[in-house]
């Protein structure tokens, strides 16, 4: 065997040469692939927020004496409070199933961090054991100003705070209240998936369907979240931010 064929020999014979290599450079490059991944998902939440951030503020100044006018009219109309707040089941940062040693640290598994969301009282003051339920069309806890807040959406403005202090977004999936998020835990599949974003005053599920009435609307609403959180970005944000507008003059999808 001359010089040349030995060599050729060796060296397609060595699997601890050839195939190490070989598997260096293939992992190496699946863990660049991963880096640039985790990149362009970081920028994206990134971007995402500030602009949620940037509507916000800018609402919250174009939209002050409107809000002080409502504040009026919420005042004058029945007796309480002019805002309303109420704790939310928010964002779940938590990945695949929670831990023991994050369970010992709840009381309750309330499926994400609870916030407190605010609105315009829209309702007359309920009692303060009265259950969690959702308001019926015709509602007779509802206010004559109520009604038409609820009907413009406008009864949602003062979460643009929400926006601010980093409970919310602009846009994402409506964060529900903890007894309700319990019960729906239960009865829908893949509802906890809705709080791995951070909940909206808007979202696709809002400007593609009314509110909800029963479990049924609710599924319904899931598949538009998860569609949602699926596609996420900023051009999406955009999309649905342009498409509330015509949702609230329009009055589609209130009670």
């Amino acid at each position: 065997m001359n010089q040349a064929a030995e060599k050729l020999t060796s060296t397609s014979s060595s699997p601890s040469s050839t195939g190490t290599v070989r598997l260096k450079v293939e992992d190496g490059g699946l863990r660049s692939r991963r880096v640039a991944v985790q990149r362009r998902r970081d920028w994206n939440e990134r971007a995402v927020r500030s602009l949620n951030l940037a509507v916000a503020a800018i609402g919250l100044v174009l939209t002050a004496p409107l809000q002080l006018v409502i504040a009026i009219l919420v005042k004058m109309s029945s007796p309480g409070p002019v805002f309303y707040t109420q704790d939310r089941v928010g964002i779940d940062r938590r990945r695949g199933e929670p831990t023991p040693e994050q369970l010992s640290r709840r009381i309750q598994d309330h499926g994400g961090r609870l916030f407190r969301i605010y609105k315009f009282r829209t309702m007359r003051p309920a009692a303060p054991t009265a259950n969690q339920v959702w308001a019926a069309e015709n509602d007779p806890r509802i206010t004559k100003i109520g009604g038409i807040l609820r009907k413009y959406r406008l009864d949602e403005l003062p979460q643009l705070w929400n926006v601010l202090k980093g409970d919310m977004n602009i846009v994402g999936p409506r964060p529900e209240q903890p007894e309700i998020f319990k019960n729906l835990r239960d009865q829908v599949d893949a509802y906890p998936r809705r709080q791995r974003v951070l909940p909206g005053i808007t979202g696709l599920a809002q400007v593609s369907h009314h509110y909800d009435r029963s479990v049924d609307d609710v599924r319904t609403k899931v598949r538009y979240d998860l569609e949602y959180i699926h596609r996420r970005s900023l051009v999406e944000d955009l999309r649905i931010m342009a498409r509330t507008l015509p949702v609230m003059v329009g009055k589609k999808g209130s009670l």
